[in-house]
């Protein structure tokens, strides 16, 4: 059986900013996706992210945007907006369809010139949208991303976005994700530490052993930032969905050390194309596994080759 190329019922759009500082990728959902989000990072930069609590209103999302240049990059989502109203799309209202995006941040300022993706950007990212946008590289939302930062930028190690598409029976799961850590990407498999912060002499430094010893980040707070989105087009309930987002950041937290801190904005998306009334618990834990695989393979494959 071919790799998947692509998730059915969603398309990926990139922009790049021309100095390759910055940029935004979206997920466009073909018809509204049942959505779940769950932030667990303790500086996040996020939008629209309550509405997918249990017990709101709306479950479902036109779009997600993942940005670069911390705050100022939100602005990309208005761009979003404006594409899917001039298609249409959005939750119906008694005067217009309303777009519902969501939104995450990564911090990749690096001056002396601010930049950011603006709501040109949104929009160009949604006009480029393709089912096989699955990319990975130095692009779109990952475009200026680094890990191992607790020393400095100097030290740190470029990553950028990765993506992974994995087939489970019938159905795809697909995970993208720009990873701009604090700490240092580590192959789960293996141990071995794949990017983070370089000593002088090339070998990697371990972060944890450096913060037990009472180094603290170089930079400050909320400077860093691993942002995922996980979506399949397998028959999906709001509960399971949730569990899903449990184990994206089970994902986040074996291959990124250490993840989830103070300093970083940690935020997981998940979206269903397709809805079920209860699923098997069995079915359950078999879709969790694939996220935690998918993500796995996503957050190393944002590592430039």
């Amino acid at each position: 059986m071919t790799a998947p190329r692509s998730v059915p019922g969603f398309s990926l759009g990139h922009w790049t900013h021309p100095s390759g500082r910055t940029g935004c990728t979206v997920i466009l959902a073909e018809r509204p996706a049942l959505a779940a989000c769950d932030v667990r990072g303790g500086a996040p930069g996020t939008r629209e992210t309550e509405l997918m609590r249990p017990g709101s209103l709306v479950r479902h999302v036109d779009a997600v945007l993942l940005t670069g240049g911390s705050a100022f990059g939100l602005a990309a989502a208005e761009g979003v907006v404006r594409w899917l109203h001039e298609h249409g799309r959005g939750f119906p209202t008694e005067v217009a369809p309303v777009p519902i995006v969501a939104a995450a941040v990564l911090y990749d300022l690096t001056g002396p010139e601010v930049l950011f993706a603006d709501a040109s950007a949104g929009y160009a990212a949604c006009a480029a949208a393709i089912p096989e946008g699955w990319y990975s590289g130095r692009l779109g939302a990952g475009a200026g991303a680094t890990v191992g930062k607790l020393l400095g930028r100097a030290n740190a190690s470029p990553t950028g976005l990765g993506s992974a598409l994995l087939r489970v029976g019938a159905h795809v799961i697909g995970a993208l994700a720009a990873v701009n850590a604090i700490g240092e990407i580590v192959d789960p498999a293996t141990g071995v530490t794949r990017a983070g912060i370089r000593s002088q002499d090339g070998t990697w430094l371990e972060s944890r052993r450096l913060i037990l010893s009472g180094h603290s980040p170089a930079s400050g707070l909320g400077t860093n930032t691993t942002l995922v989105v996980v979506a399949t087009d397998h028959p999906i309930d709001h509960d399971a969905l949730f569990r899903m987002t449990v184990a994206a950041h089970d994902a986040i937290a074996r291959t990124i050390r250490p993840a989830h801190t103070i300093y970083d904005g940690d935020t997981v998306f998940v979206l269903a194309s397709a809805e079920t009334n209860k699923l098997d618990p069995a079915e359950v834990l078999r879709i969790c596994t694939a996220t935690e695989i998918v993500v796995e393979q996503a957050i190393l494959a944002s590592i430039p080759q």
